[in-house]
């Protein structure tokens, strides 16, 4: 905590999931909070268009939750999901377990955590909401900030730090680009999504297992299924944009679904699977790299506003919730001096930004393609067993980065280096039966030249592995 006796005064920009977190815990300070949202209360909404209802809450996200003392209200609405379930194309299905038996993620409704959050954030008298408020601009030098209502009235603010967690296409991003040498990578994949829908069973129940998340991997695209409270599924199917535009009418539309995803149409319902795919549009995704983080004691951007990521490894909420964690941790270490403390947040958290944004794009690939693969099956089974023999030397990649708080850049040096444990162990095997298919030529007293050609490829193999 602060040793001034001045209260700090922050103007948070953006009341979405991490916007409104940020705000508990920057109350947890005991600075003054202003909050600003550009869209209406979510709370009084009927309907809320946007992204995806749910999302998947793993450790990092938990732990920030923790932190402001909301883990346990969150989990109360919480569905697990233990492993995937892996749709094949002849309908038959096979779990991938995402670790020990304690360890899962959870489905969590977006709309519902965000109004926890918001709730939570107002519930501190120093906190205060400010809904229908546009960001016009803002001056880094002085820390004004002004706003255009709903009405039409341009407000003004002038506040000591402005946090930016106003999303992918950020307005203090893009103001930080104007005033400053800020390092900007921008790239939307050819890849598009559609949200549909798998109702509950007439009887109130889940069409399929509850404690999965559900996969239909069909190597250049593929569907995913998550629950919800409601007892519905929502199916999200990911697809190169070319796929979406050659399916046109509803004829196309069930001749798709009956050629990859057989066993999807009884559950979604031929009607309402015609219906939810000619009423809706493929979306794109984007992924974004920037740096730094921070304009002197200033500004702060947060969550996607500075590394908006794919959704393939469901860590774009956890991301941006150990954000908050991170920073609110480089407060407590340069004793609330904003300009070290936003100098060292930017300086700690970049690598690891970065390391999530390309572990998100790979793993779209695990998902859509390599479950299908015996080798990537395999090499699960070893990971498993080594982890069960080793629990804290050998540790799987989506288990640190899942179920743990290694450093998300941490987690891709350690899983290279496994992998050259991996190659060594496999080569290693080769050897082996090569020195066992010498031995056995030897004793059948084979030519000479089969000898000498199998001790030359032995030697070569050690040599390689420098043994």
């Amino acid at each position: 905590m602060s040793g001034e006796n001045q209260v700090k005064h922050v103007a948070v920009v953006g009341g979405g999931l991490v916007g409104s977190l940020n705000a508990c815990f920057f109350a947890k300070r005991k600075y003054k909070v202003d909050l600003y949202e550009m869209r209406d209360d979510i709370r009084t909404m009927e309907i809320v268009k946007g992204r995806s209802i749910n999302l998947a809450l793993s450790c990092r996200g938990r732990e920030a939750l923790k932190h402001v003392g909301l883990e346990d209200e969150v989990l109360k609405t919480a569905i697990p999901m233990r492993a995937r379930m892996i749709h094949d194309l002849d309908g038959t299905c096979h779990p991938i377990p995402y670790g020990k038996s304690d360890q899962f993620i959870n489905s969590v409704d977006r709309r519902l955590l965000n109004e926890v959050l918001l709730t939570a954030a107002e519930k501190n008298p120093q906190v205060t909401c400010h809904f229908n408020h546009k960001l016009l601009k803002c001056d880094f030098n002085t820390g004004e900030l002004t706003f255009l209502t709903k009405e039409g009235k341009e407000v003004k603010n002038k506040v000591d730090l402005i946090v930016g967690n106003d999303g992918a296409f950020s307005a203090i991003r893009r103001q930080m680009m104007k005033d400053t040498l800020l390092d900007y990578n921008q790239e939307y994949i050819p890849h598009g999504y559609m949200e549909l829908t798998i109702p509950a069973t007439p009887s109130n129940d889940f069409a399929m297992g509850v404690n999965y998340l559900h996969i239909w991997p069909r190597n250049e695209f593929m569907m995913i299924a998550l629950p919800n409270l409601d007892k519905s599924y929502t199916l999200t199917l990911f697809m190169p944009f070319e796929n979406f535009n050659q399916i046109k009418t509803e004829d196309d539309v069930m001749d798709f679904f009956r050629r990859m995803f057989p066993d999807s149409i009884p559950l979604i319902g031929e009607k309402f699977l015609k219906e939810i795919y000619q009423s809706s549009k493929a979306l794109p995704m984007v992924s974004i790299k920037c740096s730094p983080y921070h304009v002197k004691d200033k500004v702060v951007i947060m969550g996607d506003a500075a590394h908006a990521m794919v959704p393939f490894y469901g860590q774009g909420m956890n991301c941006g919730f150990e954000d908050c964690i991170v920073l609110n941790d480089m407060l407590d270490k340069h004793s609330d001096d904003l300009e070290l403390a936003l100098k060292a947040y930017t300086e700690h958290r970049n690598p690891d930004a970065k390391a999530i944004v390309d572990l998100a794009m790979y793993n779209y690939v695990e998902m859509r393609k390599s479950v299908n693969s015996k080798m990537f099956l395999l090499r699960k089974k070893i990971d498993n067993m080594l982890h069960w023999i080793f629990p804290n030397s050998w540790v799987p990649l989506y288990t640190m980065v899942s179920f743990s708080r290694e450093r998300y850049h941490l987690c891709i040096a350690k899983r290279q280096q496994q992998d050259k444990v991996l190659s060594s162990f496999i080569q290693v095997g080769v050897v082996s039966l090569m020195v066992g298919g010498f031995l056995l030529v030897r004793r059948l007293n084979q030519t000479t030249d089969i000898v000498t050609n199998l001790q030359g490829r032995i030697q070569s193999l050690l040599d390689r592995l420098h043994l």
